[in-house]
């Protein structure tokens, strides 16, 4: 290989591409020269340094979030951004995004930021797009996790002055009474209120906008009057009735609970018993097989006590088997499903098993009467009766232990058959008398089951742990028991059909929400709406002291309603009854007393569309969002009360997102350190090498960046990502604002006219730029309007990283550096960045609102000083930003010679990996030093030769003129960042015939040293350096440039 000149054939591989980066000072006039132009510059003596037109912007390169945000946010709140960007939209059609409540009973977690920030993202792009958006904050105030707080706060307390107490020798005072409702809900209002407001101060340093003066809390009087009216009509309607069936039941809370309030664990184990029920009677199948006994499986041992029934399929084939073993009793006889024998044998763990015979459930059921396993008030025998499809023989013996208080499909059984609710449990999980003495007072779920064993353990077949999904009290963590007891319960049935319909008309996204929720509104039985604790909105009904009959009607509610809006709901407690009933019903209040029920939470936020939206007109909402979870919570919740009382669902779209895990895809908890707290994210952490303050326009772009539609991800290594790229577009935004420290609109034009008025002077490079520009506006619209956030943030980092920083700014500094000030190719670019400074600031205004706006109040050419009103936000507009209409697109142009460019950008790819590999060899400096001879062949790149072609143009440099016939922006040379171009033409059938074995590239690029003397001020080489006596050492396109400046200095 010959010193200076090097032959790199090349594909179209991918590889690495050189570059060098600028940097520049912000100080307005130090012209502090970047290190390229330093290295020269000293060398010339700085001779030329104060001629360069380098950056200027007080943009600075470090967002210092922590501190500039917090200013950005204040400046909205003094001028009142959000409230007069709403005002000046009043007229306009609006857009409603309703807001869930979050429980106002604790800190803010990953998962709010996520929840809150996507629907920001949301309300902001409609703002954009000229649409009314008044986003009303609300927060979910009843209800035992609230109360639970409370206790748990009174109990630490009193733990802390026994403890001061104790060390200081004094006394231990008895324990303090237990707290009157009134007393609770007083501290529980306390605590909700003052957690809100905690909360809110978190949502809004997150960037959140929206009425956060005006929020809905559920606790508000007027909500729970409207939460009242709902209940009054589907009471009237005759879907609210009292019951007694059984219900999940928490032991731990005191109270009943809905389906939405249960979790399921993994790795929860049950002890699971196997048992044999003594037939009394029998069926005729079973005349000639007696004694025999009916094989029981159940997994909760504790309801034996309450078993009434056996219930089998009327169509599964069971069977008489005797069972065989080693040891006594050596032989069992037992009912069980044929299919299932081998696996009771196994076991059971007998040597053997001999099928008897073989019958229906319909004849099992013909009469068979067996021994109850405990003999208590419910008498000493029970039937074997056809329950439903529920009976099947997929596991255990076919034959279910059915216990009408404590399961749902035993109670319809039950129902069918004639049987007592029986459930011998009280409010703390205990046996009730109703068992006998020998369990009477026992917890069924901790010390209920080894008495039991004890006592059924001549019956008992086997016993095994078993492993099963078990339903947990999602507050209190612990399990609970399906119980029956009198409640009052929504009735699901008469308007489900509606429901399902209704679900229909929704937009669902994604879509399977659809299916989920469908699946479960079919399924839904009867919704228990009643909750037995002081803090909540009270069900408003009485009771006769003797009879204990409840007294209900519209009356009675519309009088509790009046009460409620003017007092609240705490007057259903400090009222007397005479009071809380109305003028008619007065002289009976000495008969009756009142209801302790309180309605369930999820009644109280499902019914937050008759407060928020109906009383302003917004029904139904343009959306719902919230995690997957809601589809059996608040969405469901609001769903069934929207269609009980106004025949529709209360959203047209519903949104969904997934919940946020670590990096490893773990669940987060405290114990595996593996939290990420979103206020640490933003302010930083103790450590603030490891746990730096980002601020929350990172916390937003990682909000952006993910799949939100499933579960994410996140930890320190995500965010140092989400960081490098938030430091890629904010560096990109520097760069361009820095260049156009000086450039001006026409009084009488606004960007778009003076873009369109001169759009047919452009060069091919800047139209192309505008295209594409046009193109990404046109992309980032649709992506918002389809909630694609992840695609509006890979647009914008790609063309701010690839189409701007990697080509169009790069080829540019020639044009912006080292023309005279006020030349067409300057100004001409000048204006295209302009453009993009104004549509991008506003296309990444909803995910980056705050740098957003520092951009747009950092932008030299706006009229108004910075942060006054008479510059205003980036968020406001004077137009309804659409892409279907023309004259209401941020950037409307045509596509511009798109091949040309792609051509271009593919074959600077292989010129930067040439010059990269030749500047490894000491071939070349700079990527000016180099020249270049380009092969191509011929016969299969046609296209590729004539791109090339039309913008080669090695003519000596000229001095800049705006009249010249010289295309120096769309220059190869210039394009490339080298000196000289030679395209050569080659044939690839003649390089074939020479070497028949090889594969011809695309082309072969050949670096060389230019050796033509070099310009001290632009850096390119050309044979006009040296023409001129006062500057030898300049080109002809520098010296004209340096005589003016030096002219209009003298």
């Amino acid at each position: 290989m010959l010193l200076g000149v090097l032959i790199i054939m090349l594909a179209s591989a991918k590889a690495f591409i050189f570059r060098q980066k600028m940097s520049w000072s912000s100080a307005a006039r130090s012209h502090h020269v970047p290190k390229k132009v330093r290295c020269f510059a000293k060398d010339a003596k700085d001779e030329y340094s104060d001629t360069v037109l380098l950056p200027q912007t007080s943009f600075s390169q470090r967002a210092n979030a922590k501190d500039r945000e917090p200013e950005i946010q204040q400046w909205w709140d003094e001028h009142k951004i959000y409230e007069r960007i709403l005002e000046n939209a009043k007229e306009k059609e609006p857009f409603t995004l309703h807001d869930g409540p979050p429980y106002a009973n604790g800190d803010l977690h990953i998962g709010h930021a996520l929840n809150k920030i996507l629907k920001d993202f949301i309300n902001r792009y409609y703002i954009l797009r000229g649409r009314k958006v008044e986003y009303i904050p609300g927060w979910d105030c009843h209800g035992l996790p609230i109360e639970l707080k409370v206790l748990q706060f009174i109990d630490d307390a009193e733990k802390k002055a026994k403890k001061a107490a104790k060390k200081n020798g004094q006394e231990i005072g008895k324990k303090k009474k237990e707290l009157s409702p009134l007393e609770l809900r007083a501290k529980a209002r306390d605590f909700a209120v003052e957690t809100a407001q905690a909360q809110k101060l978190s949502f809004r340093r997150y960037g959140i906008w929206g009425s956060w003066d005006t929020p809905y809390l559920t606790l508000h009087k007027e909500y729970e009057a409207a939460q009242l009216e709902v209940f009054t009509t589907m009471f009237e309607r005759g879907y609210i009735y009292r019951g007694l069936k059984p219900v999940w039941f928490s032991p731990s809370s005191q109270t009943a609970l809905a389906e939405a309030e249960l979790e399921y664990p993994e790795n929860h184990v049950s002890r699971s018993v196997f048992m044999a029920f003594h037939i009394k009677s029998s069926a005729p199948c079973l005349y000639e097989l007696q004694p025999i006994d009916l094989a029981i499986w159940t997994t909760t041992p504790w309801t034996l006590p309450a078993n009434l029934a056996v219930s089998v399929n009327a169509d599964i084939q069971y069977a008489a088997v005797d069972y065989f073993f080693d040891h006594a009793p050596f032989r069992r006889r037992l009912v069980v499903a044929e299919s299932l024998i081998d696996q009771l044998g196994t076991k059971l763990k007998a040597n053997h098993s001999e099928k008897l015979k073989t019958f229906s459930g319909a004849d099992l059921a013909q009469g068979t009467f067996y021994t109850r396993p405990f003999n208590n008030e419910q008498g000493k025998y029970a039937q074997v009766l056809v329950g439903g499809d529920y009976v099947t023989a997929d596991s255990g013996t076919g034959l279910v232990h059915t216990a009408p208080g404590h399961g749902y499909d035993d109670y319809q059984t039950g129902l069918a058959y004639g049987l007592n609710v029986f459930s011998p449990v009280d409010d703390r999980g205990r046996y009730t008398a109703q068992v006998g003495d020998e369990l009477k007072g026992l917890n069924v779920l901790t010390q209920a089951n080894e008495q039991i064993f004890q006592l059924i353990q001549k019956d008992v077949l086997c016993d095994e742990m078993y492993a099963h999904r078990y339903p947990y009290d999602w507050r209190t963590k612990k399990p609970v028991i399906m119980r029956a007891t009198s409640q009052w319960f929504a009735s699901i049935k008469p308007f489900r059909n509606e429901s399902l319909d209704a679900i229909d008309q929704v937009s669902w996204v994604p879509a399977v929400g659809e299916k989920r929720i469908s699946s479960m509104v079919l399924g839904r039985e009867d919704w228990c709406i009643s909750r037995q604790r002081s803090w909540g909105v009270p069900i408003p009904v009485f009771y006769h002291k003797d009879s204990g009959q409840h007294l209900m009607n519209k009356e009675i509610l519309q009088h509790v309603i009046n009460i409620v809006r003017e007092y609240g709901s705490d007057a259903w407690w400090s009222m007397s009854i005479e009071e809380l009933l109305p003028e008619s019903f007065k002289d009976q209040a000495h008969n009756y007393v009142k209801g302790n029920d309180t309605m369930d939470v999820w009644f109280d936020s499902g019914t937050s569309w008759a407060s928020v939206l109906k009383r302003r007109g917004l029904l139904p909402a343009d959306l719902y969002l919230e995690g997957s979870d809601q589809h059996r919570g608040w969405f469901q919740s609001s769903l069934l009360t929207s269609v009980a009382v106004n025949a529709y669902a209360p959203y047209k779209t519903v949104l969904t997102h997934g919940f946020v895990l670590d990096e490893k895809g773990m669940k987060m908890s405290k114990s595996l350190g593996n939290v990420i707290d979103p206020k640490e994210v933003i302010n930083g952490g103790k450590d603030a090498k490891k746990n730096p303050p980002y601020g929350a326009d990172v916390l937003r772009l990682w909000v952006a960046s993910v799949d939100f539609t499933s579960d994410v991800k996140i930890g320190p290594n995500t965010l140092k990502q989400i960081f490098e790229q938030y430091r890629k577009i904010r560096n990109t935004f520097r760069y361009m604002i820095g260049n156009v420290y000086d450039f001006t609109l026409s009084e009488d034009q606004n960007l778009q006219q003076e873009i369109s008025a001169k759009y047919e002077q452009f060069s091919s490079l800047d139209k192309w730029m505008l295209g594409s520009l046009s193109k990404l506006e046109e992309e980032v619209f649709d992506a918002y309007k389809n909630f694609q956030f992840s695609r509006v943030t890979n647009l914008i980092s790609r063309f701010c990283v690839t189409d701007l920083s990697a080509f169009y700014l790069d080829v540019a500094k020639d044009r912006l550096y080292i023309s005279p000030t006020n030349a067409k190719r300057r100004r001409d670019c000048q204006l295209v960045l302009a453009i993009c400074l104004d549509t991008i600031s506003k296309l990444v205004a909803p995910i980056l609102p705050h740098i957003a706006e520092e951009l747009w109040h950092a932008l030299p050419y706006k009229p108004g000083q910075s942060f006054s009103l008479e510059r205003g936000s980036v968020f406001d507009t004077n137009f309804d930003w659409d892409i279907a209409n023309p004259s209401l697109r941020m950037a409307h142009y045509p596509k511009a010679d798109e091949a040309l460019w792609s051509n271009i950008q593919y074959f600077r790819d292989e010129v930067n990996k040439a010059l990269e590999i030749a500047r490894r060899n000491n071939i070349i400096g700079a990527s000016v030093d180099a020249a270049l001879d380009v092969f191509i062949y011929d016969d299969e790149h046609e296209d590729l030769w004539h791109s090339l072609k039309k913008l080669c143009d090695n003519r000596p440099f000229e001095p800049h003129c705006d009249d010249s016939d010289w295309n120096d922006i769309d220059d190869l040379r210039f394009l490339l960042l080298v000196s000289k171009v030679n395209l050569i033409r080659k044939s690839r059938s003649a390089l074939l015939q020479s070497a028949p074995n090889s594969t011809p590239p695309k082309l072969s690029i050949r670096v060389s040293a230019d050796t033509r003397p070099k310009c001290a001020r632009c850096w390119y080489h050309d044979s006009s350096v040296g023409a001129h006596s006062d500057h030898p050492d300049l080109c002809s396109r520098c010296i004209a440039v340096v005589n003016d400046l030096q002219t209009s200095s003298s």
